[in-house]
């Protein structure tokens, strides 16, 4: 990832310790927070049946993906940040399915689910990266 202000410290010549020097930086945090705000946006029509399924279940999951960034961005080492980036990488999953089911239930219409998924994937793509790229620096 380029620009993602990321920079490993050398201690006794191994890359152990993260740096980053701001989570809002990095295009991937920028990407997921912008999908949190379409997601709120899309669930805010969805029935008051749902409020306690779906559109929380979408909220909490759209919300993870960036959250965890900004948690493991402020960790001491690369493993740390990697399982946080994992955490993301699970809540995207998470959304990614639960876009599908609100589209075959109605609830959303297969425009707006063919913007939030192709989305959803851009930030699943973009985190896979970030994940590859800080492995590579771990060896």
């Amino acid at each position: 990832m380029r620009n993602a202000s990321i920079n490993a410290r050398t201690l006794g010549g191994t890359p152990t310790r993260t740096i980053v020097q701001d989570y809002k930086k990095l295009k991937v945090w920028e990407k997921s927070h912008q999908l949190t705000l379409a997601i709120y946006r899309a669930t805010e029509p969805f029935p008051r049946s749902e409020m306690y399924g779906l559109t929380s279940q979408m909220r909490r999951a759209s919300s993870s993906v960036g959250c965890n960034i900004a948690e493991g961005c402020g960790r001491d080492t690369n493993a740390q940040l990697l399982a946080a980036l994992f955490i993301s990488l699970g809540s995207a999953n998470e959304l990614e399915y639960q876009l599908l089911l609100v589209r075959d239930l109605g609830l959303i219409t297969t425009a707006t689910y063919d913007k939030l998924f192709a989305d959803t994937l851009e930030v699943k793509r973009m985190l896979s990266a970030l994940i590859v790229k800080l492995k590579q620096e771990r060896r």
